[in-house]
């Protein structure tokens, strides 16, 4: 087992009807918050509606930066900081799922700094300090409202890349499942999809703890059982709690006891086809991480075995990875690229995006299987 630290400074407040205390959380870290949403589904569905009146209700003035997409960009986040410097506000309010909060964290960096945030997400600079961050989640799957990371894409340098740092962490986070309940079938499946991978990237980290590996597989264990119920009964508020706990177990720190790092190497190479082709990050894991796991069977054996043990009954390698395979199509996610129209001819550039940004896992390097990789995801 490795050494490690355990630092998560989050509020979580989780269940139906949360959303009341809204106005007082945000009230305790500012009075003029910068509102971050997404391109209409908010609005739609009435969340924006209830957020704005609970924060209007407390006194809190709000500016309001709208349309962050799916896939996020740097220019949204740079000019959402613009925005929040110009208006001199004080705590950033962000409601949507993974990528409309990971963009709130590079932007609260932004407006609390003056800097450009590409120095920060490529390190070349260090943030002392941020602006407070209130999150309300819409969409189960990236953990990013109880963890220090954010993803963002700079089409500029052709990069999608990811950025920890402690003051990324929101001060506070509101889970009301009720609010997941619009999730279309296809996104929520590929939230499903999203949080097991981030329960294996864990896994296949460096480091060995078995209590560790027991928790990872029990978080997919029960996002497996609870996946298929929900994707039949989309508005059931109980099954939707339950995927989201487990979307924010799987990367809240747990997952991580005991192990030096995860690998992530399947994340960015998902990365690069997102960014090519705006495919939906759960759908790039899905096809990628069986891949991943054909390419590896013979350097990780005993791990994958481990793994297939545990969730399906199986001891074999091949056995392990056709039950993966199996989930994900059962609950619609694709696991070839020929199932989201990308041809040999596309392939061949995301091959070129690997060797361009020199793609490659924490743990297990990539670089010698490239061109396997593509061949097995075709």
């Amino acid at each position: 087992m490795e050494n490690f630290t355990v630092y998560n400074p989050t509020k979580v407040l989780f269940g139906t009807g949360i959303i009341k205390s809204l106005g007082t959380e945000t009230k305790s870290y500012g009075s003029k918050a910068l509102l971050v949403y997404g391109k209409g589904s908010v609005k739609k569905y009435g969340y924006y509606d209830q957020v704005v009146d609970q924060l209007k209700q407390s006194g809190i003035e709000i500016v309001e930066y709208e349309g962050i997409k799916p896939n996020p960009i740097l220019e949204d986040v740079e000019a959402a900081s613009a925005l929040g410097r110009k208006e001199a506000v004080d705590v950033v309010v962000a409601v949507g799922g993974g990528s409309v909060i990971d963009s709130a964290k590079i932007i609260a960096l932004g407006i609390a700094n003056n800097e450009n945030t590409w120095d920060y997400m490529t390190q070349k600079k260090k943030p002392e300090i941020t602006l407070p961050l209130i999150a309300i989640l819409t969409l189960a799957a990236t953990g990013t409202e109880m963890n220090a990371a954010a993803v963002v894409q700079n089409h500029a340098t052709g990069e999608k890349i990811g950025y920890a740092h402690p003051l990324n962490f929101p001060k506070a986070s509101f889970l009301d499942p009720s609010f997941t309940i619009t999730v279309p079938a296809n996104y929520t499946a590929f939230g499903i999809v999203d949080l097991i991978a981030h329960a294996l990237e864990l896994y296949f980290g460096k480091g060995d703890a078995s209590l560790t590996d027991r928790i990872t597989f029990s978080i997919i264990q029960d996002a497996m059982d609870w996946g298929p119920k929900l994707l039949s009964d989309l508005s059931n508020v109980e099954m939707r709690a339950n995927i989201m706990l487990d979307a924010m177990a799987a990367l809240n720190g747990i997952t991580a006891y005991g192990k030096q790092s995860g690998d992530w190497g399947v994340h960015m190479l998902g990365h690069e086809m997102s960014l090519l082709f705006d495919t939906p990050h759960g759908a790039s894991l899905s096809i990628v991480y069986p891949a991943w796991l054909k390419v590896h069977k013979e350097i990780i054996p005993d791990r994958i075995i481990k793994l297939g043990t545990a969730l399906f009954g199986v001891d074999n390698v091949d056995a392990t990875i056709s039950g993966l395979e199996d989930f994900f199509k059962q609950i619609g996610s694709p696991i070839r690229l020929s199932e989201i129209n990308i041809d040999a001819t596309m392939a061949n550039d995301m091959l070129k995006q690997y060797k361009n940004n020199e793609i490659n896992g924490v743990n297990l390097p990539l670089a010698a299987h490239y061109q396997k990789l593509i061949e097995l995801m075709l």
